[in-house]
């Protein structure tokens, strides 16, 4: 590391871009480090995290002799009992694991993962010694003195460990195709769960074409706009209606085949409860009346403290958030830039946000990054309100409705005689859908 630390001449801080080169110097661990840092727009500057999301995650293979031995130590058989073959040239090699094709001994064409020889204990030694060096590491923006790095490292720890257990992302597969079992244009590869273990997961082949390469897309019929707009209803689905979403959806993680758009890549998935969703439609709908109140309670119902929060602050700089995104135009509102300016005013008020919400961000990111490639005047925004006024109109229940309605008259009348205010706070009452 210090040989490193010395190349990049390290003295007075951290570029975001010297940041990066230094962990893709640093190697696997490094890179999957920052992977994950770069989820984490709630504490690092926005800046770092758009440099680390360009890390380069290719690595050097590990050489074919090293796959077939994780395969057989895995399976406690010779690798010939399960398939035909498999190809030594891998069609990718990442931080954590690495992919080659492979045939079943039926013929069928498969996916093999295989998770890198001794990456475990590999990454278990280099987080020890972060946890010894981070006391000594030259400052980046404010982090070192916004947030205790070690607890930072702990998540980096864990969320990496699920990422190297290949049933964890087997049972996401599994939730995932389960979700979207009526959903006719997207599809799941088939996961061959029997050959699948903690360390090598088996699963379908997709030929698909990247969801981003419109030339190609386009000389095959697609019609562009068509896809951009399931792309974009299928997400909507994952995050408001199923609360468990695909984290990263790079163009390399989603294809199109016969028409469908099929999910890759289960590793780092996202989770929304039902109660922060419910949080997060409030705060949209504050957003959608101009309502600052509304938009700071739901901030503060979502958050955790870092210390006490100066609430009369809060207010204010939310105040300044609608006076800018508020009045923007529905359809040209870009939702990944909405979620990045509210998370630095979270990030300035020192408000522990979600780690679901910061992956929300992330994905929403590259969802518009595809649709600024592939259909340009699709705007995210009109397809989400169409999705979530469909959603939320399902599950209204029409007596509690009514009952709010009743109880915000009862509270206008004992507020004064005036009819014109106890009428402007029962539409406002109304509109808001509160009590």
């Amino acid at each position: 590391m210090r040989a490193v630390l010395a190349k990049h001449k390290i003295t007075r801080g951290v570029s975001p871009e010297k940041l990066r080169l230094i962990l893709e110097d640093l190697g696997p661990t490094y890179i999957k480090l920052g992977q994950i840092m770069s989820l984490h727009s709630d504490i690092l500057p926005k800046a770092y995290c758009d440099e680390l999301m360009k890390l380069n995650s290719e690595v050097t293979p590990m050489p074919f002799e090293a796959v077939l031995r994780v395969i057989e130590q895995s399976y406690g058989i010779s690798w010939q009992e399960v398939f035909r073959f498999i190809d030594e040239k891998a069609l990718g090699s990442a931080s954590i694991a690495q992919v080659h094709r492979a045939q079943l001994l039926d013929g069928k064409d498969v996916i093999v993962k295989v998770e890198r020889e001794g990456i475990y204990d590999l990454m278990s030694r280099d987080i020890a010694l972060l946890h010894k060096a981070v006391k000594f590491l030259p400052p980046v923006g404010d982090l070192k003195n916004l947030v205790d790095l070690d607890m930072i490292l702990d998540e980096m720890w864990s969320v990496a460990q699920e990422e190297m257990d290949f049933l964890k992302e087997a049972a996401n597969m599994e939730e995932f195709a389960k979700n979207h079992t009526d959903v006719a244009y997207v599809y799941v590869p088939k996961l061959y769960k029997k050959y699948t273990t903690s360390h090598v997961l088996v699963m379908e082949y997709i030929r698909g074409i990247p969801i981003d390469d419109a030339e190609t897309l386009e000389s095959q019929g697609y019609d562009l706009n068509e896809i951009g707009r399931k792309f974009v209803n299928s997400f909507i689905q994952q995050v408001m209606e199923d609360g468990f979403f695909h984290a990263d959806p790079h163009p390399g993680n989603v294809r199109i085949r016969a028409g469908k758009i099929v999910w890759l890549d289960m590793g780092m998935m996202g989770r929304l409860s039902e109660r922060d969703r419910k949080i997060m439609v409030r705060g949209v709908e504050g957003i959608a009346l101009h309502d600052t109140q509304l938009v700071t309670n739901a901030v503060l119902d979502l958050c955790d403290f870092w210390g006490e929060p100066d609430r009369d602050r809060l207010y204010d700089d939310i105040k300044l958030f609608l006076e800018k995104y508020g009045t923007t135009a529905m359809g040209k509102i870009n939702i990944a830039d909405t979620m990045q300016a509210l998370m630095e005013i979270m990030k300035a008020n020192k408000l522990a946000i979600p780690h679901g919400m910061t992956m929300l961000a992330r994905g929403f990111a590259h969802i518009e990054g595809v649709l600024s490639k592939i259909a340009p005047d699709i705007n995210m925004v009109d397809i989400a309100a169409l999705r979530v006024q469909d959603s939320f109109l399902g599950r209204i229940d029409f007596r509690e409705e009514a009952g709010k309605i009743l109880r915000s008259t009862w509270r206008a009348i004992h507020k004064g005689p005036e009819i014109p205010s106890m009428t402007a706070e029962i539409m406002s009452e109304y509109l808001k859908g509160r009590a």
